[in-house]
This record gives C-alpha cells, structure tokens and sequence, in this order.
C-alpha cells in the first residue's frame, strides 16, 4: 500500500491503474479508523480493482467553535489498520495542497442541505461538498463508499453528482455499530465511560421511534416530541435536533406513510452525535 501526499502522485497512480484497465472505488474519510470505515473499504475491495481511501481532516466543515484541531489524527495507525484491509493507497494531503493560497472557489447544494445538521452547522455541507468534489476530481473515481450514519451527507452528496452529472456511483452502506448498539463514529473516543454509557440514549431512542411507529402512530409531530421526551429523560443528553422527515427529501413529515426518517443530533456532554433509522410502518 501507497501513502501518497500529493495531487500530482494520486493522479499518476490513478493514471496507471486505468491504463490497466483497472476499476477505481474511492473511500472519503477524515481519519482515525473504526469499524465503520473499514466497513466502507471492505466493499470497495470487493467491487473495485484499485482502492483510494482519501485521509484529510477537511477545515472547510468546521465551525469557529467546532473541533477540528482536536479531532482525533493518528496516520501510523489508521494506515495499518487500511493496508489491512486491502487498500491500495492513501490520499493523505496537507491543507495547503487541498487549499492553496488565494483558494475561493466553493461548491453548493441548496435545499436538502437546510435542515437537521444544516441548520445547527451552517456552512459544513459547503465544506463537505466542496472537499468531496475536489476528491472526485482528483481520483475519478468510477465508485465512491459513504455510511448511512452521516444519511443527510450521503443524500447531499447523492444530489450533487446527480445535479452536476458527475460520472460516478455512489455507494451506501448501513451503519455499524458496537455490540451494544452505539453508532461508531470517531468522535466517540471523545466520551467518559459515563457519557459512553449514556450515548446509548439514542439507539434506544430509535428503537423507540420504532415500537411507537409499529404500533400505529402516525402523526409526525406527536412522534418527534415523545422521541425528544424520552432523550430528555437522559441527564447528561442536550437535544441538538430530533427530526421526522421524508427519507428521499428530508422535508418534515406530518403524516407518516410506508417509511419515515428519524434522525437525531444530541451532545452527551461535549460531545455531539448524530444517528438515524428508517422506519417502515
């Protein structure tokens, strides 16, 4: 496996691969490796011949208050933890190659990107659209990988390569999570044991959803404030957002019909999290 820090090189190395006539799959992360991105490379191996997994903390997503210098980074061991796997390479650029001096060039999706996340971390889908762009032009890839965890990134991203016909697949694939139901996510390494314990609220609260869902509740509202009640029961929970939307739109649901998104945002102490299910009447 390759660690390759430069735009120059990905390009060469993709070049080769193609002349081969190799199949290219194309894993977008910000590092520090779970199960939930080794999942994503799986899938890549399976379906592609050469696998690019692009390694950068994107500034452009944070917020002024967010973590982007604490995030968890930690190249040595995540690029074990790839090659593993059966990566064929690491994209693993500086911030000043990704954006050089005089940088001013964004991209943009309207509408879908308004709600839940969007609207507490106004300018992250800019951010993600922006980098994920970028990494497609850079590797071309002919498949890229993303979790359903992160379900508004993925419709965005789902939208963008519709709305400017980028020529690529994106692939979705289900959350993975710990044995006791916590959705993986590398901003877990961030909690107490207490707050892990207590981070267990919202797969709880999902399989709530659920149970209130199957047994006949329609009216979306009413669902998303017993959903924000029983999150509330949690002391060390402070609710972000909790929404009941349309799974293709995201638009608030009233009524719900054969299949709603639940979608949660909730700090366990400092930390935020975000989980979500489809729910089938």
């Amino acid at each position: 496996m390759r660690i390759i820090h430069t735009i120059a090189e990905v390009r060469d190395f993709v070049r080769e691969g193609r002349s081969n006539g190799k199949r290219i799959g194309l894993v977008p992360t910000m590092g520090y490796f779970h199960e939930g991105h080794l999942t994503l490379m799986r899938e890549a191996r399976k379906e592609t011949d050469l696998v690019v997994v692009s390694l950068f903390v994107n500034p452009t997503q944070f917020g002024p208050n967010e973590d982007f210098k604490s995030y968890p980074r930690d190249l040595d061991r995540d690029a074990a933890m790839a090659e593993n796997v059966g990566v064929d390479m690491i994209f693993n650029p500086s911030v000043e190659e990704m954006y050089p001096q005089g940088y001013s060039t964004y991209v943009e999706v309207e509408g879908i990107t308004g709600g839940l996340c969007g609207a507490s971390r106004p300018g992250h889908f800019r951010g993600v659209t922006t980098v994920v762009t970028k990494l497609f032009n850079i590797v071309q890839p002919d498949r890229a990988y993303f979790g359903m965890k992160d379900y508004q990134q993925l419709k965005v991203i789902e939208r963008m390569v519709r709305d400017l016909n980028m020529p690529l697949e994106i692939v979705s694939v289900p959350t993975v999570r710990e044995p006791d139901g916590l959705a993986m996510s590398s901003r877990n390494t961030y909690l107490s044991p207490q707050e892990r314990q207590a981070a267990l609220v919202l797969r709880k609260a999902l399989d709530y959803a659920q149970e209130l869902v199957g047994s006949g509740l329609r009216d979306g509202g009413d669902l998303c404030a017993r959903v924000q009640e029983f999150i509330g029961r949690e002391p060390l929970a402070s609710i972000d957002y909790v929404a009941v939307v349309d799974p293709d739109s995201l638009q608030p649901v009233d009524r719900i019909g054969d299949r709603v998104l639940v979608a949660l945002a909730v700090r366990i102490g400092k930390t935020r999290l975000i989980d979500n299910a489809v729910i089938s009447a």
